[in-house]
């Protein structure tokens, strides 16, 4: 399988921890191998017949592997970009793909209006992509100046300069501190409540740099990479459209088929790994209980016991998929 699946470049995801080497001249990465393709591909399992949901479609890296192993696929993707470019990378595959712009927490809507009650399998490969870090344009990049957007649908109505210019202080720091783990949360968010009061905040270069002041430099890792990577995760509510696209999902899947995540994050990796524990338990049980009682949500048998992690020479071929951990569960009955 391994050789059928590069046969052109495509996108792939780099998770949240957004760029900390220094900008490379954009055509040396707008598309590239995605992360953990022939684990994640060998794991899931397509087969001819079935339709696989490849929530996340990118530039159609995972989507083109799934159909080469003879499954059709629902690819989805909030990104118009990512569903143009994903059409051209996939056009000579027919109807065999349909492709929809939307959020796969919303896939059930999907499936709805295509008539399709149950999949032969899902994929989610989390966070963001090489091309959408470098499109200045997009806001995502901390190191090309650009509007303060971070938004994965354009449509969306809440963009990163309505957060960092009206959010409370409070606020500020509770997301640089649960999402971007940021030890210094209170001090960024002290600063950008202070300094947006002369100067609104617009674009990512002027907020980069105001976080450089709280954090300093330290090695080749930007200083403004978790505070960043907090916004963009609040913006686009990844965390929520995870646990809600988890659900969706794996009601969805027939029983024997597979959903495999990709993550790049220990707080999505958390959520994964607790919602197939969870769903993988036949029995639930607390000291108050007199017995164990059945668990309602038991629906999964997990197929990888730890996550799969990319080898050397994957790591080595691309830094960014250093943080990336995979996890598989099949449905039962």
């Amino acid at each position: 399988m391994n050789a059928l699946l590069f046969e052109r470049p495509v996108w792939f995801a780099t998770g949240p921890l957004v760029l900390e080497e220094e900008p490379q001249q954009m055509e040396d990465f707008t598309y590239h191998r995605p992360v953990l393709a022939a684990e994640a591909v060998e794991l899931l399992a397509p087969h001819p017949g079935s339709l696989v949901v490849d929530g996340t479609v990118g530039g159609g890296g995972h989507t083109e592997a799934i159909l080469k192993a003879g499954a059709d696929v629902l690819a989805l993707d909030q990104d118009p970009d990512a569903i143009a470019q994903a059409r051209e990378e996939l056009a000579s595959y027919g109807g065999r793909v349909t492709l929809r712009q939307s959020n796969f927490r919303d896939a059930d809507k999907i499936l709805d209006e295509l008539g399709i009650q149950k999949i032969g399998g899902a994929i989610l490969d989390l966070g963001v992509s090489s091309r959408q870090l470098e499109n200045a344009d997009r806001g995502f990049s901390m190191m090309r100046n650009g509007p303060l957007d971070m938004r994965m649908d354009p449509a969306s109505m809440l963009n990163a300069a309505q957060m960092v210019n009206s959010y409370s202080e409070e606020e500020l720091i509770r997301i640089f501190r649960d999402l971007g783990e940021e030890p210094a949360a209170r001090r960024i968010a002290s600063l950008i409540v202070k300094m947006r009061k002369d100067a609104p905040f617009t674009e990512t270069l002027q907020l980069a740099k105001a976080i450089e002041k709280v954090v300093g430099r330290h090695g080749r890792r930007h200083p403004a990479t978790q505070a960043f990577q907090a916004l963009r995760m609040e913006v686009n509510d990844e965390l929520g459209a995870l646990e809600q696209g988890l659900r969706v999902l794996t009601a969805r899947l027939e029983v024997g088929a597979r959903i495999a995540v990709i993550t790049f994050h220990s707080l999505e990796d958390r959520i994964v790994k607790n919602f197939f524990r969870d769903h993988s338990r036949e029995w639930n049980d607390r000291p108050e209980w007199p017995e164990p009682r059945r668990n309602p949500d038991y629906d999964l048998r997990a197929i990888t016991d730890k996550p799969i992690e990319p080898g050397e020479d994957e790591r080595k071929m691309n830094p960014r998929s250093r943080s990336a951990k995979l996890r598989v569960a099949e449905k039962i009955g």
